[in-house]
């Protein structure tokens, strides 16, 4: 299999420079549920409306992803984020100045959901796969992730301060002007992965095919769909949620940053421990406790206390799935495809953030009440725990090999 190859810069500033644009570009998708409110009232869009831009958003991330990280592993890192950048600006500009529905869903739908998958910590930790060796990727991947919810722990408050000073419009501008930095730092992660003597260089139809004949890797990507439906539909509408059950706009948006500090712990423990315990079990006892902690948040009234709490739970185990995700990938396939495979494994993500987003604004709209989304996601949680228990963490050894 591929091995780490030396990076042009000093491997150090790439890992500074690659946590730097993950906090930046998940941070700034981790505020969007700040806007909910003041989009929806001030445009007299309804939640479902909104649900539906933010949730197209994710499905074209997902979509976007396998083919910005298969660029990303031809064609080099460094362009393929500054790209993706500028796209990602762009389409937080579009949102600000949207008038109705079906135009913020072409904005913040289609425009940001490009810019966000092209930008996005998945290309960076192909990167990292690249120059990074094999036993410590892991750990590596968790820094990565963890750089993403210190992302998240600061534009949630950030956002929200923002949109009190300026208002909703103006608070997305200066955060597109925050994601143009994106641009120079990407400079430290210019390179990508060659194959090494003996291995298929593989166009991408033929290398998806081949690595969806391997069962585990089957599994996981449809594991991941749970990941992602938990993640949006609490991102989204959690600071609505709050804010329905009395506690103030702030409450919401110190909610999402307590969930982005705590996964920074999150994260490096499971980078860490991923590279000490088996994978795939990790990742199933990291979705049974979600749905404990879910089951949990709904027993008791809510209040500030337990808003926090839950935020906390969730936090530790809030984006802990990626690295380990990640390194099972990395593991069975090797580096040289890790850009579009994990970015496979990442579509089916996105479709589970999808039906979260929307399917809270539409059940909110019918009924009144998040309930159903809730006990659902506890159903999905279980469900994930049990799909990932078989997962063999092994890899595929004849992948990569050129046809005799």
């Amino acid at each position: 299999m591929s091995t780490a190859v030396r990076p042009a810069v000093p491997l150090p500033l790439v890992i500074i420079c690659g946590c730097i644009i993950a906090a930046i570009g998940f941070g700034t998708r981790g505020s969007f549920g700040l806007f909910t409110l003041p989009a929806t009232e001030d445009l007299g869009l309804s939640r479902e409306q909104w649900g539906m831009a933010m949730a197209v958003q994710n499905l074209v991330w997902g979509l976007t992803q396998p083919f910005a990280g298969a660029i990303a592993d031809r064609y080099g890192t460094a362009r393929v984020l500054a790209v993706g950048g500028i796209v990602y600006a762009l389409g937080l500009l579009g949102m600000a100045f949207s008038p109705d529905a079906l135009t913020m869903t072409l904005t913040a739908g289609v425009v940001t959901g490009v810019g966000i998958a092209i930008a996005s910590f998945g290309v960076v930790m192909a990167a990292f796969g690249r120059v990074v060796p094999a036993e410590k990727r892991s750990f590596v991947f968790g820094i990565a992730t963890a750089a993403s919810s210190a992302g998240q722990f600061i534009f949630a408050p950030l956002g929200q301060g923002f949109i009190n000073a300026f208002g909703w419009q103006m608070a997305l501008v200066w955060i597109a002007m925050l994601l143009l930095l994106i641009i120079p730092l990407s400079v430290a992660l210019r390179g990508r992965t060659e194959s090494a003597p003996g291995q298929a260089d593989l166009p991408f139809m033929e290398a998806l095919s081949r690595a969806w004949g391997f069962g585990s890797y089957r599994l996981l990507v449809i594991g991941f769909f749970v990941c992602g439906f938990h993640l949006a539909f609490i991102n989204v509408h959690m600071p609505a949620y709050l804010v329905a059950c009395g506690l103030s706009p702030d409450v919401g948006s110190w909610t999402i940053a307590v969930i982005g500090l705590f996964n920074i712990v999150g994260s490096l423990m499971s980078g860490w421990l991923g590279s000490r315990l088996p994978k795939q079990l990790l990742l199933a006892v990291i979705y049974f406790l979600r749905a404990i902690a879910i089951a949990a948040f709904l027993l008791f009234p809510v209040s500030e206390v337990t808003a926090y709490a839950f935020a906390a739970v969730m936090g530790l185990l809030w984006l802990s799935t990626v690295p380990l995700t990640a390194g099972l990938v990395s593991l069975f396939f090797g580096p040289r495809y890790m850009g579009m495979l994990y970015g496979i494994a990442f579509l089916s993500h996105q479709i589970g953030s999808f039906v979260g987003v929307w399917l809270g604004g539409y059940v909110y709209d019918a009924t009144g009440a998040y309930d159903l989304v809730w006990y659902l996601g506890i159903i999905l949680g279980l469900a994930s725990a049990a799909i990932h228990i078989p997962i063999n963490e092994r890899s595929d050894a004849g992948f990569m090999l050129k046809p005799a």
